[in-house]
């Protein structure tokens, strides 16, 4: 079997589906992806993880042209709400890349892709969103 890591913290690959998890301050509720020592809101202590939904409404996006080398590029990349709490950028996939149509897209999920290999075999997955099914038989 090939060994994958995520390529960020946040993001859990295991023998089930994808998810992310957010750190969420005990006090007010706030989500954070990063490490923090104290809560934004009042500067209290005291973090716990949280699974995050894994689908959201698309809020905003832009179509990105230029890149680190490597990147192919254009892709869409996009601010997402994710349903019950929390707010995450990804890229946009399973759909043109023209910003027309990613206008038209509000309802996502969250999919996984191979970022990269290392000269191991062991496989780098990222994760981004693809458009939710409608279920009008256009999917």
């Amino acid at each position: 079997m090939t060994a994958r890591i995520p390529i960020v913290d946040y993001l859990v690959i295991d023998d089930g589906d994808p998810y992310l998890v957010a750190h969420e301050a005990e006090d007010s509720g706030a989500l954070s992806f990063t490490r923090r020592n104290a809560d934004p809101v009042n500067g209290t202590p005291g973090f716990i993880p949280r699974r995050l939904e894994t689908t959201g409404t698309v809020r905003a996006f832009t179509v990105v042209h230029r890149d680190a080398p490597g990147i192919e590029v254009p892709y869409a990349s996009v601010i997402v709400a994710l349903d019950g709490g929390g707010v995450v950028r990804g890229r946009l996939t399973g759909t043109s890349r023209h910003p027309r149509n990613v206008a038209t897209i509000k309802r996502v999920r969250l999919t996984t892709f191979v970022a990269g290999v290392d000269d191991h075999g062991t496989e780098a997955i990222a994760y981004a969103f693809e458009p939710e099914p409608t279920g009008d038989g256009d999917d």
